[in-house]
């Protein structure tokens, strides 16, 4: 059997594979949109990303023969910050080629490096956090493929189950099929007699998103979303830096905040879905995609769209005037995008314990598309985990660079 090196991410070279990978590992499957190479660095990079504040993170990459055949990131959440019902010590960027041996190795030095800090119970993947990509793809393959949405080959998940990890929790991501006379029907929520005077909606000022809607969707994400699985604050700093990018990617059209009795108490942002414009770069703005890019941008029109970020004051929420406010804003999201002809929107992630959100959706027509799984698994201290490594063809010399 060929040796499996773990190489642990140090200096741009390997960083720049590191994000580059899954592109060249699953070229051409269908369902699989390459990434910007530039966007991925805002993701991973600790000095583009605020998240890496939060925690300690260690980026691995695996090598046989000569050639790169997957990545994983392992990090644990400084003390002060504790994910709500998940582990505190997470995985996530698992990618690899159809082999559990790649697999095996790749996640035993994401649990090593973990247990080292001592890790009882992993979770993941979150890449690199619940408020940016999470889950494993395991239905949904051939879907449309969404931008910030992972893709992952139907052989990952029978691998890590394969390897003892279990499901925490599903994510489930819903598609609106919007016809173009949605937008000529009137509001059914928003108009009725006792919200009318009420309820209002406005748009999100996508041209001074710092200067005060960071601020308010922080504020409303965060109370929102408390107490729900996996939850950790999403930082003003880190929609702050958000905000560089979604003031330009994102039509006036695409973002709604209702107000009720004149305070802000839910917001919603979609995002065209930029897959269109950006998959046939695979993943290079530079020299040139980037002015194809720009011009195709200008001139597109956009068939999907995702809904990126939602929010809604906790204690609205299991009420009849929580329940209104979901629905207008559901209702004129759809609208929306059926004037700027939009046919498909997709919105997620959605536990799919959450009851609550879930039947509204589902009462607009919304339809599982895409199911992605958050795993768990217990990690032992000692369990013969040198013997396991040698027999996987990783040197000790590796191990130790891997996990140090």
């Amino acid at each position: 059997m060929a040796r499996i090196e773990i190489l642990p991410v140090a200096g741009l070279s390997r960083f720049a594979t590191f994000c580059r990978l899954p592109r060249l590992l699953y070229a051409g499957a269908a369902g699989f949109a390459p990434p910007l190479d530039l966007e991925r660095w805002s993701v991973f990079a600790h000095k583009l990303n605020p998240h890496y504040k939060l925690v300690e993170e260690q980026k691995f990459l695996a090598r046989r023969d000569g050639q790169w055949v997957g990545r994983v990131m392992a990090q644990i959440y400084k003390p002060g910050v504790t994910p709500v019902g998940a582990s505190n010590a997470q995985f996530g960027a698992l990618d690899a080629i159809d082999d559990v041996e790649v697999v095996r190795a790749l996640t035993q030095a994401a649990e090593d490096w973990l247990r080292a800090k001592g890790a009882e119970r992993i979770n993941g993947p979150f890449s690199p956090s619940v408020n940016k990509e999470c889950g494993l793809l395991v239905d949904g393959f051939d879907a449309t493929p969404m931008f910030f949405m992972p893709w992952h080959p139907p052989y990952l998940s029978r691998h890590l189950e394969a390897l003892g990890y279990e499901k925490a929790q599903d994510l489930l991501s819903y598609r609106f099929d919007i016809s173009s006379d949605e937008s000529d029907k009137p509001a059914r929520i928003s108009t009725r007699r006792e919200w009318r005077d009420r309820l209002k909606l406005r748009p999100l000022n996508m041209k001074a998103l710092k200067q005060g809607e960071t601020a308010l969707m922080a504020e409303l994400f965060n109370d929102g979303w408390s107490g729900n699985w996996g939850f950790v604050p999403f930082t003003k700093e880190e929609f702050d830096s958000d905000a560089d990018a979604l003031q330009y990617l994102v039509p006036a059209d695409f973002g709604i905040v209702v107000e009720l009795d004149g305070v802000p108490q839910s917001f919603a942002i979609a995002l065209p879905n930029l897959n269109e414009i950006l998959a046939d770069l695979n993943g290079r703005l530079f020299p040139f995609g980037w002015a194809r890019a720009f011009k195709r941008f200008r001139s597109h029109q956009f068939k999907s769209a995702r809904l990126l970020l939602l929010g809604t004051r906790k204690t609205l929420q299991r009420s009849a005037t929580g329940g209104a406010i979901f629905l207008s804003l559901v209702e004129e999201m759809r609208r929306r995008h059926a004037k700027i002809r939009v046919p498909h929107l997709e919105a997620g992630w959605v536990l799919e314990s959450n009851v609550d959100m879930r039947r509204p959706i589902e009462m607009f027509g919304g339809k599982v598309d895409k199911i992605h799984r958050i795993y768990e698994k217990r990690l032992t201290v000692g369990g013969g985990d040198e013997a396991m490594r040698m027999r996987d063809g990783v040197t000790a010399t590796q191990l130790q660079d891997a996990t140090s």
